[in-house]
């Protein structure tokens, strides 16, 4: 039976992908030896970081002057290494779900933090949009999708001082103006490749500008120094995003991503609106096109556990929410093909007629 893979993350990779690394874990380039035991310093090696560097900046544009890192740690590393690198006396932070919030919680030990505006007295079920952000902050924060409640940021803000944003989930989903940003990350383990990788793309000259000593491991300048090889990088992961990096320029580019995701999300909205056996969690406007969330209908509520049955036999994988708000989560990545979104609704369907 053919799986349609809706996890939220580690998550869906274009099956050649998942092909070439496996290729690569037996033989690596020729080499006789495995992708897993080759030294991240060897000659074969740097040109996969070389083109994984060159195709970020080629597929979101990204100007002169910013560096793109490969890191460990997860964007939960991140939340304190931003601080560390940008926070001088006070920093910004637009509070719109989990995410956000443990990104606040550590840029408080290192300065004044604002929370400029939240959306946690509604279960972050919207993105607010009124607010003001300081005009002497050193930054202001952002989580451009939130994978829990599916809400998302989709354009850039507008805003008088330097923006930073957590893209963990929905970067290469669309194009942004990196221009806007001195800083940019995520995890990987959404639209790029296996779990292991953290992606930082930031602008050089915001650097150097806090009084702190940066303990080595945590400043980005050691990583733009060393172009991500001061330590061991997580090979494996970089050699997967390659492949991901590749194949989206295959298909068109993140124009062509962001197409795609708008029809996958709006064929599942459709039909979450439509049938009366479910209701969408998130506000219209800021529905996220990455993780679609729903409940049953309060009269249908006892169907849950069914409905979850229902559709695991039928080959939906991954679609129960998160244990914070339970329901439904389907997340539509990068590589989430059309074809799965329409075996859910056609199950979401059939449980209709069957009650």
């Amino acid at each position: 039976m053919k799986k349609h893979n809706f996890n939220a993350g580690p998550s869906i990779l274009p099956r050649e992908v998942i092909e070439d690394t496996a290729k690569a874990i037996l033989d690596f380039n020729g080499s006789g030896l495995s992708l897993m035991e080759i030294s991240h310093r060897a000659k074969d090696f740097q040109p996969v970081v070389d083109e994984a560097v060159a195709l970020f900046k080629e597929l979101l544009n990204i100007p002169e002057g910013y560096s793109v890192l490969f890191l460990g740690g997860g964007a939960s590393l991140e939340f304190c290494m931003v601080p560390f690198n940008f926070l001088e006396k006070k920093a910004a932070y637009l509070n719109t779900g989990v995410w956000a919030k443990k990104a606040m919680k550590e840029a408080k030990a290192f300065g004044e933090v604002v929370e400029v505006a939240s959306s946690a007295e509604s279960t972050y079920t919207y993105i607010p949009k009124d607010y003001t952000v300081p005009a002497d902050a050193d930054y202001f924060h952002i989580t451009t999708n939130n994978t829990i409640y599916g809400t998302e940021l989709k354009e850039d803000l507008n805003v008088n001082v330097p923006m930073i944003a957590d893209m963990s989930s929905d970067i290469f989903s669309r194009p942004i103006d990196v221009s806007k940003y001195i800083c940019i990350y995520g995890g990987a383990q959404k639209n790029l490749a296996p779990s292991g990788v953290t992606f930082v793309i930031v602008k050089n000259d915001a650097l150097g500008k806090v009084s702190r000593y940066i303990p080595t491991m945590l400043n980005y300048q050691t990583h733009v120094d060393s172009g991500s090889m001061f330590n061991t990088p997580p090979v494996v992961p970089i050699y997967a995003a390659l492949q991901t990096l590749r194949w989206i320029k295959a298909q068109g580019g993140v124009k062509e991503m962001e197409r795609r995701a708008i029809e996958k999300a709006d064929m599942l909205y459709a039909e979450i609106d439509r049938n009366k056996m479910f209701v969408g969690t998130a506000a219209q406007e800021d529905r996220s096109r990455m993780n679609i969330c729903f409940v049953m209908a309060p009269e249908y509520k006892e169907l849950e556990a069914d409905f979850m049955k229902f559709a695991t036999e039928r080959g939906m994988v991954g679609i129960k929410g998160h244990r914070s708000v339970g329901g439904f989560r389907a997340s539509c990545y990068n590589a989430m093909p059309k074809e799965s979104v329409q075996a859910l609704i056609d199950c979401m369907q059939e449980f209709e007629k069957l009650h």
